[in-house]
């Protein structure tokens, strides 16, 4: 167990191999007195560090006000507990029951600074010395920054507890040393494997029977990998053509075979492969492509299209380094830093190229869904980066996101909240997406290619239901929770890269697993996380349900089912068969040679088409729903990345704003009005407003609700004095412009 002593002055570089194993949890947990001292932990979390007289800052400019309490640094996260008794008054409004206020998820530290001598440094994991700051920064994945001063502590505490935080959050890792492990091997059974009844899990022949039988796909659910005999990569059943043969599948282990994905009620699907290593002009792989489409066209008695996801979108390198520059906007340390960014806000938002990605990944869902639903085309996606220290690519990446974005445009199913999870566990989870890589759980830089693609997804999820929030089960709350919950390391929905991966480590025998099987939790056993209260801001109150009809009218109207049907046959393209194959065999090898035709793509003429039927149409929101994509209808997720900057508040502005939109969409709101003419409740906005939201005041309330807590400060923001003097007189403000106010996305 590496040990945190003063260091004598000199350097006390961790050992990378020194790993704190669960065998020695157990001992340190058992150690007289601990549970009584500190009660709140939960089954398998222990201590390894604490400092007294620590200082929380507030982030009030050139103040030292805050509040002085005890720093943890535990297996499971970094905790600060006030010296100060919490009162009913001050206790956050939406409670997470894993974690308190000021509690960090190691897996959620982002960077850490330390600041000495009025410098700001970078900490980096290794080169830690004896010496430590007298203020410590900590940047969280969920933009939240906190700032600890540890003048006041001990010596020897303050440096343990540097030195811990810094170790245990930022070094490298092996898989067993996360907190699931220990919680999982110490909790009961019943806390540890719950799951969603309402939500397929995929993990079975009979949950993909299911999925298929729903959409009903005219595809087979193949069983060729069971106990993962061809690829760790694949799950152990999946959904492929009829003519795929098991000796296709293991001829190529997995690669260059069509995973079906969705049916369309055309008889057309959405299908995504993995690439092969290489491609020859004339050779046997050539040969075994073209009978893979062919399998596909037989069986769904459709063209299809091959869209290959590497010419129109960036690769994983790129949208890393755009994340990078997005988040920097958000991580604010002072007021002061605040209304400085602010000046430039526009002209940042744009340099970042966040926003543009995301419209990007839109449009191109966009020009899916039109060869599905207008043209009746199958399409095969195909993700051909090349990823360095990835040999193998398996479409678990962007593929991920273009599939999953298909599908909830088109079936209204996966804008449930059942139907939402159920996506996410059959395209990310049993689709093989790295979440333990592309997260960096374990900061081993030099196996992982850290990647926010499953935030990029929620992003443009979150971009629909802030244009169509009627046609959505679940909430902004919902998205922004579930953000969150990918850096708590205690489910297995985002701890491993395959089911594999999953299966193996929680097997004995295994380098990674323990003594005896363990049960990890998945993330849509919510109860782990909020009670039914907080659970019930999950819910979009304006959702409009598909309405029940009797079997009797439901035949009669069969033929006229609106907009989850095909567009009208005027805008049907039929595509020649004449050529076809030589068509796309010839573009697939175009791909897989690497040759780009370019690197961004406008929306077709086709797509154009599909936009001016659907807004022809009344709004179904049952039916097919498309993403407006000009400049101010792509926005910046105001809850999850402002609920934290106190400065970007407006009190009493979150309910209003609501209040205002559910007058706004009233008229559309069928189903809401009958409930309120049944029950003859004749009450103003406000009254509604207050039954449906139990909580402080309005006049109390934040724009980040249900997120930051009502006392988190109690200022008025205001520009700083000094900012104040530099800028010039309060009128002239209005009159100064961003130095490139043509921003590609507004608030």
């Amino acid at each position: 167990m590496l040990s945190l002593g003063s260091g004598g002055g000199k350097s006390t570089k961790p050992s990378f191999v020194s790993y704190v194993t669960p065998e020695d949890m157990k001992i340190k947990e058992k150690e007289e007195g601990l549970r009584s001292k500190h009660p709140y932990l939960l089954p398998g979390e222990v201590v390894f560090c604490s400092a007294n007289h620590v200082l929380k800052y507030t982030q009030e400019d050139a103040s030292q006000r805050g509040v002085y309490g005890t720093l943890l640094c535990t297996n499971f996260k970094i905790a600060f507990i006030s010296d100060e008794s919490a009162s009913q008054e001050t206790a956050p409004p939406f409670r997470n029951k894993l974690l308190s206020e000021n509690d960090i998820p190691l897996t959620c530290v982002d960077h850490i600074y330390g600041v000495s001598d009025e410098k700001k440094k970078l900490i980096i994991g290794g080169q830690v010395k004896s010496k430590y700051p007298s203020k410590l920064i900590i940047q969280c994945k969920d933009l939240r920054v906190f700032h600890f001063s540890l003048t006041y502590a001990k010596e020897e505490e303050a440096k343990k507890i540097f030195q811990g935080i810094v170790h245990h959050s930022l070094e490298p890792k092996s898989l067993k040393c996360v907190f699931a492990f220990s919680y999982c091997e110490t909790a009961s059974p019943s806390q540890a494997s719950r799951k969603s009844s309402l939500t397929l899990m995929f993990e079975t022949k009979e949950d993909w029977s299911v999925e298929l039988g729903r959409t009903k796909g005219n595809c087979k659910v193949s069983s060729a990998n069971a106990d993962y005999v061809i690829s760790e990569k694949l799950p152990q059943f999946f959904v492929v053509p009829f003519a795929v043969s098991d000796d296709d599948i293991l001829r190529f282990l997995g690669k260059g075979i069509p995973f079906w994905c969705w049916s369309h009620h055309s008889g057309c699907a959405l299908f995504k492969m993995a690439c092969l290593p290489t491609i020859q002009e004339d050779g046997i792989s050539q040969k075994y492509m073209h009978r893979m489409l062919d399998a596909v066209t037989q069986d769904q008695l459709c063209p299809v299209k091959i869209e290959d996801l590497s010419s129109c979108l960036p690769a994983l390198q790129d949208l890393q380094l755009s994340y990078n520059k997005f988040k920097q906007l958000f991580l604010i340390d002072s007021t002061t830093e605040f209304w400085v960014s602010d000046m430039k806000w526009f002209s940042s938002l744009e340099n970042s190229g966040w926003l543009e990605i995301i419209r990007q990944c839109l449009m191109k869902a966009v020009e899916i869904v039109d060869y599905l639903e207008s043209a009746h085309t199958s399409v095969l996606i195909v993700e051909s980066f090349f990823v360095p220290a990835v040999p193998e690519e398996h479409c678990s990446d962007l593929c991920c996101v273009l599939s999953s974005l298909v599908q909830i445009m088109l079936d209204p199913y996966y804008r449930t909240r059942s139907g939402f999870q159920s996506l996410i566990q059959k395209e990310w989870v049993a689709g093989g997406h790295s979440f333990l890589d592309r997260c960096n759980h374990l900061y081993q830089k030099e196996k992982e290619v850290p990647a926010p693609v499953f935030l990029l997804f929620l992003e443009c999820v979150w971009q629909l239901l802030q244009q169509h929030a009627p046609a959505f089960q679940f909430s902004e709350t919902y998205l922004t929770v579930l953000s969150d919950s990918i850096n708590i390391p205690l489910f297995s929905t985002f701890l491993f890269n395959s089911q594999h991966h999953r299966d193996t480590a929680m097997k004995p025998g295994h380098p990674e697993a323990q003594r005896s099987p363990l049960n990890f939790p998945s993330v849509w056993d919510w109860s782990l996380q909020f009670d039914c209260k907080a659970q019930s801001l999950f819910t979009n109150p304006l959702y409009v349900a598909k309405p029940i009809q009797d079997k009797a009218l439901r035949k009669t109207s069969h033929q006229k089912h609106q907009r989850q049907l095909s567009l009208p046959n005027t805008l049907s393209k039929p595509s020649p068969r004449k050529g076809f194959f030589k068509e796309e065999t010839d573009n697939l090898k175009k791909i897989f040679l690497g040759k780009r035709i370019s690197k961004w793509l406008n929306p077709t003429e086709s797509s154009k088409e599909l936009y001016e039927s659907w807004q022809r149409k009344p709004l179904d929101y049952q039916g097919l729903l498309l993403p407006y994509l000009d400049g101010p209808s792509v926005r910046v997720w105001m809850q999850r990345y402002l609920r934290w900057v106190p400065e970007a508040q407006i009190f009493g502005g979150g309910s209003i704003t609501t209040v205002n939109r559910v007058l706004e969409l009233a008229s559309e709101i069928q189903d809401l009005q009958k409930e309120v003419e049944r029950r003859s409740c004749r009450m103003n906005s406000s009254t509604a407003w207050t039954q449906v939201y139990s909580g402080p005041p309005l006049s109390a309330r934040l724009s980040s609700f249900p997120f930051t807590a009502t006392h988190a400060w109690s200022f008025k923001p205001a520009i700083p004095s000094s900012i104040r003097q530099s800028l010039g007189s309060v009128s002239s403000l209005a009159d100064k412009e961003d130095d490139d106010c043509q921003g590609s996305g507004v608030l």
